[in-house]
């Protein structure tokens, strides 16, 4: 279901330990990694200062675009959960300056719940 799940863009949870080693160089002094999400390529990482998309683009996936989101431009977000014919849940945030959400599809296993108490501990806390 892995597999599936990607391809239709269902994010799953990244090895915390692994990705700090791939990304350690784009955190600040005392940043660090809470959480992050796969979805195929791209990683969507929670720190405990700011919110960072990373888009790999091509068909190598060696050009990368980091989108770097502080937790204090998010205006507002919301979760929806999965159903029992709907097959994933989503997070939608929307972000100052820009008309449209950021929205995101996480498969059943991933506990929405925990993404969306995650991004209210850093946006209202």
């Amino acid at each position: 279901m892995g597999l599936f799940d990607g391809l239709i863009g269902n994010a799953s949870e990244v090895n915390l330990e692994k990705l700090q080693g791939e990304v350690g160089e784009l955190l600040i002094t005392n940043e660090t990694i809470q959480n992050a999400y796969k979805i195929i390529r791209d990683i969507f990482i929670f720190t405990n200062k700011r919110l960072i998309l990373i888009d790999k683009q091509g068909v190598t996936g060696k050009k990368i675009e980091y989108h770097s989101i502080p937790y204090k431009n998010i205006l507002h977000f919301s979760v929806e959960t999965a159903g029992t014919f709907d097959v994933d849940a989503e997070l939608k945030i929307w972000i100052s300056g820009s008309p449209q959400p950021l929205q995101r599809s996480f498969n059943k296993s991933t506990n929405i719940y925990k993404v969306q108490s995650v991004l209210a501990e850093y946006v209202l806390g």
